[in-house]
C-alpha cells in the first residue's frame, strides 16, 4: 500500500535582490521516504529547505505539509505542524552557552509539559541513539565537529518527528564521521519510518540513504529518480555534475 504524502511543494518561486533563486519547483515526499536534493553551489538547495522549514516564505507557489497548506495557517496553528518536523542545520546551530542536555531538551521544553526527570531520560535515550552517551553536561566548544552534528540530529529527533530536514549534514566532516552521519540518516527511515529531505553535495551519502534523488539546477528540478536510475541519467547537466564529482574524488594528491 502506498504511503501517505506528507509534503508537497507546487510551483515554488523565490527571488532575492531581483535574482530568481527558485523558478517553479515541484516536489512531493511520502511517509517513510528519503529524498536527497543534489546540485551545484548556488543552485537553490538550502533556500528550498528553508522554505519547507518555514524559515522564509515563497514569493509564489504553495507548500502543503501533512495535508495542510502552510500559507493558510495562523502562527498558532503552525505550532503543531512544526512539532511534526525536525531540522538539522548545516553548522548544527547549537547554543554555545547551553550544555548538550539543554540544547537537545529545547524542543521538549517548548512543545511539551514533560517533567525535568522525563526530559533527562528522553535526552539520554536520544544521545545514546546517536552514539553519544554520557555527554549531557559538556558544552558545544568541548565537542568535535562530528559530535556537534550528532547532537544537532539528536535535538531534531527528540520529538519523534514525521519529517526531518537535513542541510548539508556531512559538510566539513572527515570520511569516518561523514559515514556515521549517513548511517544515522538511514536509521531514521529504517527504525522509525521518519521521512527525510536531505540537501547535500555528498554523492556517496545521497546514493546510500535515498529512495529518490532530485537534481536542482538554476532554480529548477531537472530530474528526480531512484538512485540506480539517477546514476545512469542521460540528462546533460546531471551527467556533468556526476562526472565532475567523480573526478574530484579521484584526483591524485599533488596534481592540482
Amino acid at each position: 500500500m502506498e504511503q501517505p504524502e506528507i509534503l508537497r511543494a507546487e510551483r515554488i518561486h523565490k527571488r532575492f535582490n531581483g535574482h530568481e533563486v527558485l523558478a517553479g519547483i515541484d516536489l512531493n515526499v511520502r511517509a517513510c521516504e528519503t529524498v536527497s536534493i543534489l546540485g551545484s553551489s548556488g543552485s537553490g538547495k538550502t533556500t528550498f529547505l528553508k522554505l519547507i522549514a518555514g524559515l522564509i516564505a515563497p514569493d509564489r507557489g504553495r507548500i502543503v505539509l501533512f495535508g495542510r497548506e502552510r500559507a493558510s495557517l495562523s502562527e498558532r496553528k503552525l505550532l503543531p505542524v512544526r512539532r511534526r518536523m525536525g531540522v538539522v542545520f548545516q553548522g548544527a546551530a547549537l547554543f554555545d552557552s547551553l550544555t548538550v542536555l539543554q540544547n537537545v531538551a529545547l524542543p521538549l521544553k517548548f512543545h511539551t509539559d514533560a517533567s525535568e526527570k522525563a526530559i533527562r531520560i528522553r535526552v539520554a535515550q536520544m544521545l545514546d541513539r546517536v552514539g553519544l552517551p554520557g555527554v549531557e553536561e559538556q558544552y558545544p566548544a568541548e565537542l568535535s565537529g562530528g559530535m556537534k552534528k550528532r547532537v544537532g540530529i539528536a535535538r531534531a529527533l527528540i520529538l519523534q518527528p514525521e519529517l526531518v530536514l537535513f542541510d548539508e549534514p556531512t559538510a566539513g566532516l572527515d570520511p569516518e564521521n561523514a559515514r556515521t552521519i549517513c548511517e544515522l540518516i538511514a536509521a531514521t527511515r529504517r527504525d522509525r519510518c521518519e521521512a527525510a529531505v536531505v540537501v547535500t553535495h555528498d554523492l556517496g551519502c545521497a546514493f546510500a540513504v535515498s529512495d529518490r534523488i532530485a537534481f536542482l539546477h538554476q532554480g529548477r528540478i531537472l530530474e528526480i529518480a531512484a538512485p540506480e536510475n539517477f546514476r545512469s541519467s542521460s540528462t546533460p547537466e546531471v551527467r556533468r555534475f556526476l562526472d565532475g564529482a567523480l573526478s574530484a574524488t579521484t584526483t591524485p594528491r599533488g596534481s592540482r
